[in-house]
């Protein structure tokens, strides 16, 4: 299985780009904080699933993707905190989440895909 030609994965890529350029407007005292957060944390969710699907069985593969899924709610903890903190409009929190959503339902069902093999 190639991970590039996955849903799940693409739909997390998107979800990179999200992150980078909504985080381009945080203030520039948040670059080593919150900023550098976030972007680390959607990263991981690509790379997470990527590496996974190229694990040899599949218990490390399930495990990986439940490191990707983590780095999503993880993603999603800071984009609320970026809005509490005035960084991100209440729409811009609402789009971003949705996002977010969409990527769960993707992971959630190659999981358990994972997990009836």
């Amino acid at each position: 299985m190639n991970y590039t030609e996955l849903d799940v994965w693409k739909q997390a890529r998107v979800i990179v780009k999200m992150v980078y350029e909504l985080t381009k407007s945080f203030p520039p005292e948040e670059l080593y904080g919150l900023t550098n957060q976030l972007r680390r944390c959607v990263i991981s969710v690509p790379s997470n699933i990527a590496e996974g699907v190229g694990r040899q069985s599949q218990k490390e593969t399930i495990h990986f993707l439940y490191i990707a899924k983590g780095s999503i709610n993880e993603v999603e903890t800071q984009l609320y905190l970026s809005f509490d903190l005035g960084y991100i409009s209440e729409d811009d929190l609402k789009h971003n989440i949705d996002k977010l959503i969409i990527n769960k339902k993707l992971l959630n069902g190659f999981i358990n895909y994972y997990k009836k093999l």
